[in-house]
């Protein structure tokens, strides 16, 4: 029998200032998954009382991001004068679109502290009707995410729809982003409520597809959606992620995004001359920004 599993990206060691993640999305092989783009693996890390999770503002344009967190605390703010802490098992939904200014950081009331840091970085792309779109924020509690349990396996339908569920977080085209928890040896047969493309993330534990064992730090890419069926080798969490993907390529350039190179083109003239219109300042966090970086096109 041939296995569903099309392909297996492994996680790889990403700076992100004083900061290592792990990067999922983009490979070389694989420059999407349906509408997600871009999966960063923060952690875990235990960070000392001198350390401190600190990205300046820097902008995005032509997608969203989601920020999910296991352990730990970030600080949100932006242009549009959102100012919120992110924990765990709450989501943050911002929509670039035309332009958008964020910053993250270590809360105040953590810098002097030990602490941890555990959670996923998304970016999920835009229609391309919606890339110029005026941007948007969103925080959603824990308490808001559906949760439910089904033989034995607990699912969080952290953004999109499965089944009849749909989460409250306000994506913009048909996806999935799904936890899957379970604390025994457990059969899934899940493929025929999922759609387009999927990735399948073990966060811990292991899982078996086709007589084949795959532990944590690897990114599955099903060949086939409706194929999807798996087994855990007792307790173990994991990720489902995907939906459709778009008709026209997509271009990304550092944290900017659009189906239109001259777009891109004009995103970075505006960052790095500091339009104010284009990317206005944060308020309370306004004295330093990320530079443009200067590599070529990844696609």
């Amino acid at each position: 029998m041939q296995s569903n599993v099309g392909l297996i990206i492994e996680e790889k060691a990403v700076s992100i200032g004083n900061f290592l993640v792990g990067r999922l999305l983009p490979f070389r092989q694989k420059r999407a998954v349906g509408p997600f783009l871009f999966i960063d693996h923060m952690g875990p890390a235990c960070l000392e009382e001198h350390q401190n999770l600190d990205v300046p503002p820097h902008p995005h344009i032509g997608l969203s991001t989601l920020t999910y967190l296991f352990d730990g605390a970030i600080f949100h703010r932006d242009n549009m004068g959102n100012a919120i802490e992110i924990k765990p098992g709450e989501v943050n939904w911002m929509t670039a679109g035309k332009g958008v200014v964020h910053s993250e950081r270590t809360p105040e009331y953590l810098r002097t502290k030990d602490k941890f840091l555990h959670g996923l970085q998304i970016w999920i792309g835009l229609p391309k009707e919606l890339e110029q779109c005026e941007p948007a924020f969103s925080h959603f509690d824990k308490e808001e995410i559906p949760v439910w349990e089904e033989n034995g396996v607990t699912y969080k339908l952290i953004a999109g729809e499965l089944k009849t569920i749909k989460s409250p977080v306000l994506v913009h085209s048909r996806l999935y982003f799904i936890e899957i928890k379970t604390k025994s040896a457990q059969k899934i047969t899940i493929g025929d409520h999922l759609f387009g493309e999927v990735g399948m993330y073990v966060l811990n534990g292991s899982v078996k597809i086709d007589n084949t064992d795959y532990g944590s730090k690897q990114l599955l890419i099903a060949q086939n959606a409706s194929l999807c069926a798996f087994e855990t080798n007792g307790e173990t969490t994991l990720y489902l992620f995907g939906g459709e993907p778009f008709e026209e390529e997509r271009f990304m350039y550092w944290n900017f995004v659009n189906s239109d190179k001259a777009i891109l083109e004009k995103a970075k003239e505006n960052w790095e001359n500091q339009n104010p219109e284009a990317f206005p300042k944060i308020p309370n966090d306004d004295k330093e920004f990320v530079p443009l970086p200067k590599p070529k096109f990844n696609n």
